[in-house]
């Protein structure tokens, strides 16, 4: 069976909403392990939990980010299915708008540096193809709906 995992897109807008959507910038965690990989901020499903109760307490977790200083964007679900570490895993993956663009992100043992990173950026850092293509969805989906 695979593991199980979910998480969120976090981003911000440094412009006026819906003036300029290029003004869009991703939240990427490097892993302190393994190959220093770039992701959102992600972690396994605990019992009891929902996946999106998962999204959020793993965001708090890893990125000292609150569920009250983000707003989910609705409509917007990614599923990455993928190998890691020699065992099948799904990640879903939700957009979340952080509600001040300038945050404060603290990071947990788990990561050793973060960037807010426009699209083209954050696609060279994010490694793997699922990923990069659910940034590209993700920010697609920003640019193509009144959000």
């Amino acid at each position: 069976m695979a593991l199980r995992a979910c998480g969120l897109i976090i981003f911000r807008r440094r412009l006026i909403p819906k003036v300029d959507n290029t003004a869009i910038e991703f939240l990427l965690l490097q892993a302190s392990d393994g190959i220093h990989h770039w992701t959102p901020p992600k972690g396994h499903v605990e019992p009891g939990e929902s996946d999106l109760e998962t999204a959020l307490r793993e965001t708090q977790e890893e990125a000292g980010i609150e569920a009250g200083q983000l707003t989910i964007i609705e409509g917007f679900r990614r599923e990455l299915s993928y190998v890691a570490r020699a065992k099948p895993k799904i990640v879903i993956y939700w957009l979340a708008e952080v509600k001040d663009c300038d945050v404060e992100v603290r990071l947990s043992r788990e990561h050793q540096a973060y960037r807010w990173l426009e699209l083209e950026d954050a696609c060279q850092l994010a490694q793997f193809e699922e990923m990069k293509a659910a940034l590209q969805e993700g920010h697609q989906f920003l640019c193509s709906t009144a959000t």
